[in-house]
This record gives structure tokens, C-alpha cells and sequence, in this order.
């Protein structure tokens, strides 16, 4: 397959998996068990999802490697991975908050984000309808109209961050709010990092930062701002759990990194 032929298959599963979150939330969520803290939480729906589109990718592409944020997995034969969110934003998903997504993307080079360079993803918003999806060197587009990365206007830029769920991390997350609020027109706690990006894509905002993603939070987003013609950083830190993620365009990704890095 062509990198656009990994996106129209994403593409594909994206939406089947999202109609089956809508569905088992319209039914009422279940909560399967907490991961790293009380509020890390995931559903039955997150596993069932998941298992979804492994199984869909499985019987597509038999010899591809996966990683699932519920499932884990490993490298395949073929030199591709997947690397899968089944729903970016879980709390909000449990809770009724309709700002959540299925993030799928297809990479090569192994399942180390450091070493993997991203072909293809897709963020894929159940809710709204709406469709993220990105091919290496092609571009990006929401449901078929192309997006670029926004510049901060003289009002100043509108950023979004996220914060971990470890509550000894929150003074240090608020911490880097007040750092970054100065050059801010506002900020935004969405709750879902692929929509995040997905959205620093569209230029619907103009820049995001948060520590502690995981590969499956941004994958696809990731490519989405790059194909967009934004940066998506992460630079290299001391404390490797709580490693720093930016994108927005060029400029103002600097200047972040300036803020938060050079200033603590």
C-alpha cells in the first residue's frame, strides 16, 4: 500500500471504531479499570474499540506491527506500525463531554516515536463529524479541505495545554501556564491531545504544549500539524515521563520552548 491507500484505510476503521464508541456511550459507559492514578481511567468501550480496530487492521494488513494504547503490541514484519488511541480523551467520553477521538496512525521504523517516521494518520471526531487525516509529504485536511497552521494574531495566541493525572504534577503544569500566559490571548483545556492538534492543524488554534503524552496521544496528530506546515516538537529533558510536546507554527513553538524550558 501507498501511504494515501494506509490513510484511506485509517480512514475506514476510524469511523467504524467512532460509531462504536458512539454507540456503547448512548447505551451508558462502564469503567473498567484506572490506570496510572483514580482519575486515569478506561472503559469497556476504550477495549472494545481497540480491539476493533486490531482486528480490522489485523485482517487488512496480517503482518504490520500495532501499539494500542490499551493493548500495547509490537513491531510486525512489514517495517509498519500502528499506533492507536481507541478514545483520545476518555474522561470526557465517561463523563457525557462529547470533545473526544479515535487517533490511528501508520509509521515506520519500529514503535520508538524517537526512531519511526509517521506515513499516515487520522484523527477522527464522532461527535462533530468531523474527519482529520494526513499523508507524509501530502498534506493535511479535514474532511477533504486542505488546513494550515494558523499564526498568532496581535491579540495574541490562542494555546491549548493538558495536565496529568498524577496531582503532584499540577503545580508544576500551572506553573508553565503562567509562564506562557504573557504572550496568550487565552488558553483552552479541551481534554483530548489528537483533538488538540488536530485543531493547531485547522488554525483553529494557534499553538499547544503539554508534558507527559504518550505515542498514541499524538501520533497522528503530530503529522497533521507538520503536513499543515507547523512544527510539532518534543524536546529532549531530564525527566523522560514528563517530556515536553509543542506544535504550532514555527515561530511561536520557539518561543514556547523558550518560555517553558529556558525559564524553569
Amino acid at each position: 500500500m501507498t501511504a494515501a491507500e494506509l490513510r484511506d484505510l485509517a480512514i475506514e476503521i476510524a469511523r467504524e471504531a467512532g460509531e462504536l464508541a458512539q454507540r456503547r456511550r448512548a447505551e451508558g459507559v462502564s469503567i473498567a479499570a484506572s490506570k496510572s492514578s483514580l482519575a486515569d481511567i478506561v472503559t469497556e468501550a476504550d477495549r472494545e474499540v481497540e480491539a476493533l480496530i486490531r482486528a480490522r487492521l489485523s485482517a487488512e494488513r496480517p503482518g504490520d506491527g500495532f501499539l494500542g494504547e490499551e493493548s500495547g503490541g509490537g513491531d510486525g514484519s512489514t517495517g509498519i506500525t500502528w499506533v492507536v488511541d481507541p478514545i483520545d480523551g476518555t474522561v470526557n467520553y465517561a463523563s457525557g463531554i462529547p470533545l473526544y477521538a479515535v487517533s490511528i496512525a501508520a509509521v515506520e521504523g519500529g514503535s520508538d516515536p524517537d526512531e519511526w517516521t509517521a506515513l499516515a494518520g487520522v484523527v477522527q471526531s464522532p461527535v462533530v463529524g468531523e474527519t482529520f487525516s494526513a499523508v507524509r509529504r501530502e498534506g493535511a485536511f479535514r474532511n477533504g479541505e486542505r488546513l494550515r497552521v494558523a499564526e498568532p494574531g496581535p491579540a495574541g495566541a490562542l494555546l491549548a495545554t493538558g495536565f496529568g493525572y498524577d496531582p503532584s504534577t499540577h503545580a508544576g503544569d500551572l506553573a508553565t501556564v503562567g509562564r506562557v500566559m504573557p504572550i496568550a490571548r487565552d488558553l483552552r483545556r479541551g481534554g483530548s491531545a489528537a483533538t488538540d492538534l488536530a485543531y493547531v492543524a485547522a488554525g483553529r488554534l494557534d499553538g499547544y504544549f503539554e508534558r507527559g503524552l504518550s505515542p498514541w496521544d499524538y501520533a497522528a496528530g503530530a503529522l497533521l500539524v507538520q503536513e499543515a506546515g507547523g512544527v510539532f516538537l518534543r524536546p529532549e529533558g531530564p525527566d523522560v515521563a514528563r517530556r515536553l510536546n509543542l506544535a504550532g507554527g514555527a515561530e511561536l513553538v520557539a518561543e514556547l520552548r523558550r518560555r517553558i524550558l529556558d525559564a524553569a
